[in-house]
């Protein structure tokens, strides 16, 4: 058998057929919804300039946090030895 057209990966559902079962249900959807099915993978699968910014500035200051409450901890012990 060959592959799916359009992921390339999975066999394709039939002897004469083009698409593997996942793709054929996403092609039976685009039939059915058109530009909707688009826009939604757009909004949900994709990020904007300023959405991506935001994302990387999240996950700088979650390492941050993550450092600090680290370095705190360290601190705390070692006045916990002084003592």
């Amino acid at each position: 058998m060959t592959s799916c057209r359009l992921c390339e990966k999975r066999p394709v559902e039939s002897w004469f057929g083009m698409w593997c079962v996942s793709c054929r249900k996403i092609k039976h959807y685009l039939n059915l919804y058109d530009e909707r099915v688009i826009d939604i993978l757009d909004s949900v699968l994709s990020r904007t300039d300023d959405k991506q910014e935001n994302k990387i500035k999240m996950e700088i200051q979650t390492e941050i946090d993550v450092k600090e409450c680290a370095l705190k901890k360290k601190h705390i012990r070692k006045c916990d030895r002084e003592k």
